[in-house]
């Protein structure tokens, strides 16, 4: 969900590790840092080392997915798109600036 920095769209941070203890035994949860937002604990092997799934109501605190290009926070009312808001794109932009944007990935710039 959102602006990521490397080839996984993370970064993983060796150092920033999550501890859970379940039954007496501790599992490390690597926590990446997007490069907007706050940092997140990856969980995606905990169901294989651990047998448990996650409880979250609603998804209110889990990311979805990752995205290269758009960051979303729903509680704030934010969506970009490349760092710009879409509500900008869509009522400062025509069509054809837009297709542009998202073809070429930077918005047309006027001579």
């Amino acid at each position: 969900m959102l602006n990521w920095e490397d080839e996984n769209n993370m970064t993983d941070d060796v150092q920033n590790i999550a501890k859970l203890t379940l039954n007496g035994t501790t599992y490390d949860l690597p926590v990446m840092s997007p490069t907007a937002g706050p940092d997140v604990v990856d969980i995606r092997k905990l169901y294989a080392q651990a047998n448990v799934f996650t409880y979250d109501p609603g998804f209110t605190s889990t990311a979805a997915c990752d995205s290269t290009i758009t960051f979303i926070d729903g509680e704030a009312g934010v969506l970009l798109h490349r760092g710009y808001p879409i509500d900008q794109l869509a009522s400062q932009s025509h069509y054809l600036e837009v297709c542009f944007f998202v073809a070429q990935r930077s918005l047309a710039k006027c001579n």
